[in-house]
Parts: structure tokens; sequence; C-alpha cells
């Protein structure tokens, strides 16, 4: 049976079970008190495991597991206070991507890959105008038509607007000011570079869960030092978006040694804040169900009390480092999460986490029966990659060495809404002048002939040729109708 050793505190030492991690995890802690270590520390155990891992680094730091670390004394005091040998410095394979194309490979997905949930809470739309979107993707998926750009669901949007009065009585109203602000709210997220994260080639879920030659597992580190700030939103949506395509793409694993893949969403408030309760309760039930996927979710945050209490209950690991209490609301909170934990009869849980040190941390883990372990306060292991970033030639040399650097590397645009529409938009204004000059041509004919003759049937107007052709050019370009899984996103 893997196991991942955690800490220890001389007398005691807390162990995770590898075949337990699918039952999630979390690590909280205020700033500074050693989180971002814990972290490395788990997914480099995981490595080594031969679990891939995938990783949002916050600050920048999590790009030394691709470095070897070194010891020191501080270190070797650490180790023999848990009783565990030194660590065996070595970097972990890692292959970095960035939304933004700079720090790593690009991580992109598609509109209609992301779908209407994701998308209305992204753009932060009232329920009219996100009812407006899903009149968008309804038609689009109806017609097989793919949206994989901003261009292309502008485009779309333009095209409901212009044909509303057709459209209503099967995709309902779809007022031009409605669709105005969502046009207005997708030049936002233009200018907060979402353009670079809307484009393909699209991130392939097999890249996530890769190994190298000696079996370990690699660990994918998506730099978000930019993007936490300029488009917080942006990031837990991916985080979202790749939580839903793993859970609809993956078959049931079973009951297995270990994880297929271990998921750290950093900053997991972010993930939270804001998104409406209909996508917080398709998180919830993604995440309870995902384990059956052989998929573990670890959340970091300053405190447990930033995640939802449905999906706080389904995590088995525990590491909470220190706290503090300056206000009453501050020893209410810190009572709470005291609650969370297993009591242990040697100390009081809620005074310890107000006394825990740098680098030291309160741990429940699941034992072999799936059931919560005491508390136990211990000191965290030390990571045996470096602790600190990468420079900036270091990083830059391990991307151009990627296997995957020249499939992500330029962006294509193939055939899709934006050009199919607006090759229709051209065969209707054609066909439109074409009838205004056959009519100026039979009236003329008609003012010269002496006898009536019977009326000719009447054909289609461009406008319903427009509706009878649209999906016939669409469905033999792109396939047929398209089916959406729990959180939105297209089932394979």
């Amino acid at each position: 049976m893997s196991q991942i050793l955690l800490g220890g505190n001389g007398t005691a030492q807390v162990s995770l079970i590898a075949a337990m991690a699918n039952r999630h995890g979390l690590i909280a802690g205020a700033t500074g008190t050693g989180k971002t270590i814990s972290l490395q520390v788990l997914a480099e155990s995981f490595s080594n495991l031969g679990v891939p891992c995938f990783l949002a680094d916050v600050k920048g730091d999590l790009s030394g597991l691709a470095a070897a670390g070194k010891a020191n004394d501080k270190i070797n005091s650490r180790c023999q206070t848990i009783g565990m040998d030194e660590p065996a410095y070595g970097a972990c394979p890692a292959v970095f991507w960035d939304i933004y194309g700079t720090a790593g490979h690009s991580a992109r997905t598609t509109i209609s890959e992301m779908g209407p949930l994701l998308l209305s809470s992204l753009l932060e739309l009232n329920d009219t105008q996100t009812g407006v979107l899903y009149s968008c993707f309804d038609y689009a998926d109806d017609k097989g038509l793919l949206l994989l750009d901003l261009k292309d669901l502008r485009s779309l949007l333009n095209f409901m607007a212009e044909n509303a009065k057709e459209l209503s009585s099967e995709y309902g109203n779809i007022s031009s000011a409605s669709v105005g602000a969502i046009q207005r709210r997708l030049l936002v997220l233009e200018e907060q570079g979402a353009e670079h994260f809307f484009a393909e080639p699209a991130l392939e879920l097999a890249d996530l869960m890769q190994h190298d030659f000696s079996g370990k597992g690699v660990i994918s580190i998506l730099d978000v030092t930019k993007l936490i700030h300029s488009a917080p939103k942006l990031y837990a949506t991916f985080l979202f978006w790749l939580l839903s395509e793993l859970f609809e793409q993956l078959p049931e694993e079973g009951d297995a040694d270990k994880p297929k893949l271990v998921l750290f969403f950093d900053e997991a408030h972010l993930l939270f804040n804001g998104a409406p309760k209909a996508l917080i309760e398709k998180i919830e039930q993604v995440v309870r169900l995902i384990r059956s996927k052989g998929v573990g979710v670890f959340f970091i945050s300053q405190s447990p009390m930033d995640i939802p209490e449905n999906i706080l209950g389904q995590l088995g690991c525990r590491i909470q480092h220190a706290l503090r209490a300056f206000t009453p609301k501050d020893q209410k909170s810190i009572r709470a999460v005291a609650d969370n934990f297993r009591a242990n009869p040697n100390f009081k849980t809620d005074d310890a986490i107000t006394e825990l040190a740098v680098g030291e941390a309160l741990v429940s883990v699941l034992d072999a029966k799936g059931s919560p372990t005491v508390v136990e306060r211990v000191l965290m292991c030390p990571p045996a990659s470096r602790i600190g970033p990468l420079t900036a030639d270091e990083r830059k040399a391990l991307i151009e060495r990627s296997p995957l650097r020249q499939k992500y590397a330029a962006v294509t645009d193939r055939e899709s809404a934006f050009e199919l529409l607006a090759k229709r938009r051209e065969q209707v204004a054609a066909e439109e002048a074409k009838a205004e000059e056959d009519a100026k041509a039979e009236a003329d004919e008609r003012s010269k002939a002496k006898a009536n003759k019977p009326a000719a049937k009447r054909g289609d107007t461009p406008t319903e040729a427009f509706f009878k052709t649209l999906a016939r050019t669409v469905g033999s370009k792109l396939g047929q109708s398209l089916v959406r899984g729990i959180l939105g996103s297209l089932k394979r």
C-alpha cells in the first residue's frame, strides 16, 4: 500500500494512503505559514509514485519543483524531528503552461467547449442575459455549429439579434438590449486577454496525464502570476472547465491503489466568490462524483470557511497551518475550523491552530477504512525539489526542450461560425440583389406583354433560403447536434 509521509513530531508520523487521495483534500492557513511548501511536498510525492499532477502557481514559487533542492541545517534538523531520512534531492518532471502563452505553453479552450453555464458566470450576466446566451448555444448546438473564439460568438449573437423574430418561436425572446450587453461584456473579457484563451489548438487532457521515461508523473504547472490579478474570474472559470472536462471524458476507474491525476487549486476562495448558486451546486456534484474517475482535488486557501460546506465535507485529507485570531469573528471561525477535526486528547485543537509555527500543521487523513484519523500536530516534511522559483533562463530552457512546444506554439483558425455566417450573409446579399434585378426585369416584361401569363410559383425569399440551407452547410462541415454534460462542456 503506497503512502506519502506528510510530517511528524518526534513521537508520531502522519502519512496519506495514496489510494485515499481521490477523496480530495484541503491545505489551509494564513499567509506565510507554509501552505506552498506543503503543496510542493504533496505534488512531488505523487509524482514519485507515478501520479501526474496539475497545479496553479500563484506566486511563481512552485516552478522550483522542476529543479533539485539543496541541503541545509534547517532541513536536516526538521528531518531529525520528524524521524525521516534526508530527502533525495532532485527535480520533478514538469511542463509549464500559461493562458497568455508567455511563461509556458498556451492553455486554450473554445467557446463551445466552455459552454453557457461557465461562460455566463465568467461574463457576470444577469438572468435575462444568461437566457439569451443559452439560446445562442442551443441554436449552435442544434445546428452543429462550433464556436471556437470570441469572434465566432459575436457573429452568432449578431445573427440571433438580426433574426430574432424568426427564431423566437423556438429559442425564446432575443432582445437587442441583452445582446448588446453581452457584447460589451465580451469586450471587457477581451481586454483582460481572453482572446489568448479562447482559441485552438485546445488543451488536450492527455497532455496533463503524462509520465517521464522513469515512470514518474509529470507535474503540469499553470503560471497564473499575472492572471490571478488581471482576470481572477477567468482563472476560476478555467479551473472549473478543467474539472468539468475531466469528469466528462475520463472513464470510471473503480478502486485503485493510487489516483490517475491529482489537481491542486490555489486561492480557492476565488473559485466560489460571486459564483451563481446553480454553478456551485454543479461543482459540488462534480467534486463528489469525480473521485470515481480516479481524480483527486486539493483546495488551497487561507481558511476552510472559504470552501462551500457541501464541498468541505468531502475533503478527506486536511492540512491546517496557523490561523490568526485578532477579532471575535476570527475566534469564532477558528472554533469552527477546529470542530472539523477529530479531537486529539493531547491538546486543544482550537488553541493549537493559533500556536502553530511556520511549517507546522494540524493534519488529519483517512485511514484504510476511509475514516478520519485523530488530528496530529506535526512538522511538515521538507521538499526534495527547490524551495523558490526557477530563474527566467531556467524556465525558458525547460519550455524550449518540452515535447509539447510545437504542438501549442501557433494558433489555428479553422472554418467555424464566423466564417460560415459571413458566407451566408454574402449569399443572402447576393440573392437579394439578384431578386431585385429579376423583379425589375419581370416588371419591364409585363409592361410590354400583350397577354397575361400564369403566375410562376413563388420561390423562397433569400431569408427563407438562409434558414433552410444554414443547417445543411453547417452539418456538412462540422457534424450534427452537439451534446453537453453536467457543467455545460461538450460530451465526446
